[in-house]
């Protein structure tokens, strides 16, 4: 009640400075509006849902993240006061943002429109937009939040913003004139999924027509992404491509806090990916063969670079996106060589272009950095691991990175938890170290299923209850916690053995002190004479903690195959790209 009465006493005070005639017009919507931004700031501190950070001793807003979440207790903010929360500290914020878009700024003539995409017309030499990101974010929903304030705080100031804020809430999707609010929301489509997607990108692809439309000749449209969904990332693209344009460049760039709740509780990216797009010229359709020789020509000196430039993890397999889509893009569309009248979607595409940058990855990894280039031949668990155990070691993991480096690998995240026993839910109980006499049931540790893309759900779209703010992140298993009698042996009608199962089978044989078994296991499977799994080791054993027992036991594997008839020491050194001294 206190907030409430608060916060209505200041949109009072804002509505009486506004009747004021003291101020030049110009002047007194420019306080007006700034003062309005504050009472924004200060309902978003001043909720049911805002409570107090112990760690920072400052209030959290209302919107930690793009929703609204349980909040069990909430903490109240003493308003009058010059600590946290309190109308000084947002009117300073207010104060500091004015300050630095005035630095910014390079014209004084920008001109604030607020207008549909469809209805955008013009003769513009660039056009830079940062579009909805699919199904991730629910903005107009978290708009009305602040919509309703600012509406009684700003009422009547001018024409233009009584009609910008004419309805009481912001802007849906208008079924009538088939326009609004573009993104996936199927509540808005009576629970139509297949609707909801299909509304999306066919608006996606008539907004970037507006674009082609409104841009010169020799202009250029910029697009700003940061998604971690492939299937966002396949509808931006195709529906670049249907409205015409060539994708002529692209940048990562590191435009998002680190600190944020989101980034640190979920698979977000730390960089955006700007893609610069040019009109396309009248081209015939193009053949998958030769559109893919051209993007991995194209790709290959990005990679590098953008490997030089500390670019890692999902950020990675993203920035990558942008170089490959110049060679897809120069085509209206590609057809396919081997099937007649048959064409490669952005799908199959990207699917290319992923499998080749997690390979770069893997094999700067297995070379630890060297100059190698993309390794062909592991498999996609081996590759898996590999990408999963750089980036995040065995610490907890965002779900969507995982999900992404899964589908990167030809395999879903239920697959690496349920079947192939690689990963396990974050707080899951995992024994650290089980005899070796114990029972099949009992070396076998079952994950639960990884929770789908959807935060705190499982596959099935239950709640989980014992979540405890992990619900979406997992981690990879220790190679002693891979405890099934299965591991490292070939299974009725699956495929075949992973090589990093077959590391974890003789680590195991190593760890229990059975030289003979390990000899065996070696021979039966030509391991000394792999180049791969020599390389694959040493990674294994540059991820594996200084001083650790998993690093002990990987070394004196490695030894033990180079003596015995494995891959003498210096040509392990010529495989792994290392220097002679070394």
């Amino acid at each position: 009640d206190r907030q409430l009465m608060t916060l209505g006493s200041f949109v009072g005070i804002v509505r009486e400075l506004a009747l004021r005639d003291d101020m030049p017009e110009d002047w007194r919507e420019a306080v007006i509006a700034s003062l309005a931004l504050v009472n924004d700031r200060i309902a978003d501190r001043g909720s049911t849902v805002a409570h107090w950070d112990v760690g920072r001793e400052t209030m959290v807003n209302t919107f930690s993240g793009f929703r609204l979440p349980i909040s069990w207790d909430f903490a109240e903010t003493g308003i009058l006061s010059q600590t946290t929360g309190s109308y000084a500290n947002q009117l300073d914020w207010v104060a500091q943002c004015l300050e630095h878009g005035q630095q910014a700024s390079k014209t004084s003539t920008a001109q604030a429109v607020q207008q549909s995409a469809l209805t955008f017309f013009g003769n513009y030499d660039a056009i830079i937009t940062d579009p909805p990101y699919y199904d991730a974010i629910p903005y107009s929903d978290l708009m009305d939040f602040f919509h309703v304030w600012l509406r009684r705080s700003t009422h009547g100031l001018s024409p233009e913003i009584d009609t910008a804020f004419q309805e009481p809430l912001g802007p849906k999707w208008n079924h009538d004139t088939d326009d609004g609010e573009l993104i996936d929301d199927a509540s808005r489509f009576d629970g139509d999924k297949s609707l909801s997607k299909k509304n999306y990108e066919d608006g996606m692809a008539r907004a970037f027509q507006a674009c082609h439309k409104a841009l010169q000749s020799d202009g250029r449209l910029v697009v700003v992404f940061a998604n971690k969904s492939p299937d966002a990332w396949e509808t931006l693209a195709a529906a670049l491509i249907r409205a015409g344009f060539v994708v002529d460049g692209s940048w990562p760039i590191q435009t998002e806090m680190g600190n944020r709740t989101r980034a640190m509780a979920s698979a977000a990216l730390s960089s955006s990916v700007w893609l610069v797009c040019k009109k396309r010229q009248p081209a015939r359709p193009g053949w998958d063969t030769t559109v893919l020789a051209e993007m991995r020509e194209r790709i290959r000196t990005q990679l590098r670079d953008f490997w030089d430039a500390g670019i890692r993890g999902p950020d990675f397999v993203w920035a990558a996106t942008g170089p490959a889509l110049e060679a897809f893009s120069r085509y209206p569309v590609v057809k396919k060589a081997a099937e007649a009248g048959a064409q490669m979607s952005v799908s199959e595409f990207l699917r290319e272009v992923r499998r080749i940058v997690v390979d770069f990855v893997v094999g700067r990894v297995l070379t630890q950095d060297g100059e190698a280039e993309a390794i062909s031949g592991l498999d996609d668990v081996t590759t898996y691991y590999l990408l999963h155990r750089k980036d995040f070691s065995l610490d907890t993991a965002p779900v969507g990175a995982c999900i992404l480096y899964a589908l990167s690998c030809n395999l879903s995240d239920s697959e690496l938890t349920d079947r192939l026993d690689i990963l396990a839910r974050a707080g899951k109980a995992l024994p650290d170290d089980l005899d070796d006499d114990r029972t099949d049931e009992a070396n076998s540790v079952r994950a639960e299923p990884v929770l789908s893309q959807v935060e705190g759900r499982s596959p099935e779209g239950k709640v989980e209850a014992d979540t405890g703010g992990t619900g979406n992140t997992i981690k990879l298993k220790a190679w002693h916690q891979r405890r099934a009698k299965w591991l490292g042996y070939e299974a009725p009608r699956e495929r075949p053995v992973p090589l990093i199962d077959q590391a974890h089978r003789l680590m195991h044989l190593w760890r229990a002190g059975d030289e003979v078994k390990v000899n065996d296991y070696l021979d039966a499977r030509g391991l000394k004479r792999n180049a791969l799994f020599v390389q694959l080791l040493q990674a294994l054993i540059e991820l594996a903690p200084a001083g650790s027992e998993e690093r002990a036991i990987l070394e004196s594997l490695s030894n033990h195959i180079a003596t015995h008839g494995g891959i003498a020491p210096a040509r392990q050194a010529e495989l792994l790209g290392i220097k002679n001294e070394v």
